[in-house]
């Protein structure tokens, strides 16, 4: 259940980032930075990718801002992976996840 995003991984100039731009906005006008080792505090759809992406490992820091989201990977790792945990954050229901049905809400 839910929707995917839609992801376009987009070159970037800087040896070691990587960038993408989704179709939604994910922080307004604000920016967000995270970065490895420190705790994502929050479960606003920014923190949530961030701490997922963050959990992958080999990433250094992530940036974002509006519908772009940029990566800082560490000196050993490469970019697979990531755009499907883009695409996946709205995704609810996976594999091997329960789910729970609220009290009362059975029918």
């Amino acid at each position: 259940m839910g929707q995917p995003i839609s992801v376009i991984e987009k070159p970037s100039s800087v040896p070691g980032t990587v960038r993408f731009e989704i179709n939604r906005n994910l922080t307004g006008m604000g920016h967000e930075r995270y970065v490895a080792g420190t705790p994502v505090e929050g479960d606003r759809p920014p923190d949530r990718l961030a701490r997922d992406l963050l959990e992958r490992g080999g990433i250094d820091a992530v940036h974002i801002y509006n519908n772009v989201i940029t990566i800082e990977l560490d000196e050993h790792r490469d970019a697979s992976g990531l755009k499907e945990i883009i695409e996946g954050l709205y995704i609810y229901y996976r594999p091997g996840v329960e789910v729970v049905v609220p009290e009362g809400a059975e029918g």
